[in-house]
């Protein structure tokens, strides 16, 4: 399995890594040790709170080395009038009459909350590489399925001003 990635992603993710192992790493074990101090461990909150944070600290270490080490670096190689990465597109949804604005970024950088989506989702492959008019079907899984029309495509590249997803 590898992770389709940009540059830019595994620039960000090796940045994190850096902080995570060298600045955030040693304050965390040092909490460990000074709430250990505090006495009986079994009903220690703060040893349990700065275990448990240095744990999550690790873990996410082990997540980032992993995406960095399966990584398949991606470009953007679309036209000037088709979809590509980073670019925002807006969206008429017939089944719902509705109109949404999307980004589509990379799996690391996915929000659907602010309108980021992944370029391995329904919408994100139903939308690369299509142009601004086309009527696209969004195959959500083997029962469902829905149209929209691409009304507008806003190019832009990756500047970095997304953030990396925390789990």
């Amino acid at each position: 399995m590898h992770n389709e990635l940009t540059k830019k992603d595994i620039q960000m993710m090796k940045e994190e890594l850096y902080h995570r192992r060298v600045e955030l790493r040693p304050k965390l074990l040092e909490a460990v040790k000074e709430a250990r101090g505090f006495g009986d461990l079994s009903e220690n909150f703060e040893y349990k709170a700065a275990k448990q944070e240095k744990n999550r600290n690790e873990s996410r270490i082990r997540f980032l080395e992993n995406m960095i080490r399966t990584a398949v670096v991606v470009d953007d190689r679309s036209d000037a009038d088709t979809v590509g990465l980073f670019d925002k597109v807006t969206l008429y949804i017939e089944e719902d009459d509705e109109t949404e604005v999307y980004q589509v970024v990379t799996t690391m950088r996915q929000d659907a909350l602010h309108g980021r989506i992944s370029r391995e989702s329904p919408v994100g492959k139903a939308l690369l590489g299509r142009r601004a008019g086309d009527r696209i079907c969004i195959q959500v899984n083997d029962q469902y399925s829905y149209y929209a029309v691409i009304r507008s495509i806003e190019k832009s590249g990756d500047d970095g001003s997304i953030p990396l997803n925390a789990f």
